[in-house]
């Protein structure tokens, strides 16, 4: 393998474990690919409020699957929801008895919280309250992402009569609600000629059927040894998982740090 110019990392069971913290070796490995010249990327579903610190500063987030990205000095693509779609979405969840959450760029906002939401945000480390002024925010705000907790049969129904939303999902008890047009893929394509970087000098790490257009889309898509099935099967090489340090050893064993 080709020393690679940028390199995406999802988060949640890639970079960490769920609900755990970074490991040394993870952290090694991030600060040797900087060493080498390497840029590094954070792609993840979570809103840049809930971005955990990891001890490395990142030269670009893609939050939100990939809806709003940015770096020190600029806003790279904001793709935010339509908020009549929002407002359809609020009811479709009503209509299946399921509360929802929206996700701005500084805050989150719940109508309500069952068992599937609470524990959804529990995974990043987010203890999520209904918001009093949840109304409020829907109205007033620019919303990126919504947070439902459903199963996979909801998903057509959540989305009904929207004119420009789709289902993400890299759980099996909730899903992230994005615009149509966008995904860790088109995010991918937009960083990549902010930075003038061919597709076939970047690299990618996921997990989650949320990662699988990310990995289709860089020029070598690496999925975690602890990935679902249809992540593996459309992933260029299968590293460790994340509980072995499986990005560690495979950076090492490519010659990346």
């Amino acid at each position: 393998m080709s020393k690679p110019k940028i390199i995406f990392f999802d988060i949640d069971g890639t970079l960490i474990e769920k609900k755990k913290s970074i490991t040394p070796k993870m952290l090694e490995t991030l600060h040797a690919l900087q060493d080498n010249g390497i840029m590094i990327c954070i792609a993840s579903g979570r809103p840049p409020v809930q971005l955990p610190k990891l001890g490395v500063d990142f030269d670009a987030y893609l939050t939100f699957n990939g809806s709003y990205c940015y770096n020190d000095q600029d806003i790279v693509f904001d793709n935010p929801l339509r908020q009549g779609d929002v407002l359809q979405m609020i009811q479709n969840a009503q209509k299946i008895n399921r509360p929802l959450a929206v996700a701005t760029k500084t805050r989150i906002a719940a109508n309500g919280v069952d068992e599937d939401l609470k524990e959804y945000f529990a995974i990043g480390g987010t203890d999520l309250k209904v918001a009093p002024d949840f109304d409020v925010v829907v109205d007033q705000d620019t919303v990126y992402q919504i947070m439902v907790g459903c199963r996979e049969k909801d998903y057509d129904r959540l989305v009904a009569n929207t004119q420009n939303a789709k289902v993400t999902a890299w759980w099996d008890r909730a899903a992230d609600i994005i615009p149509a047009t966008g995904s860790k893929g088109v995010a991918i394509e937009k960083v990549l000629d902010y930075y003038q970087i061919p597709v076939s000098e970047a690299i990618a790490f996921g997990d989650g059927g949320n990662d699988i257009e990310m990995l289709k889309t860089v020029g070598h898509g690496v999925a975690m040894g602890n990935a679902t099935d249809d992540v593996k099967e459309i992933a260029d090489d299968i590293c460790g998982s994340v509980q072995d340090d499986g990005i560690f050893t495979y950076c090492k064993k490519h010659n990346l740090i």
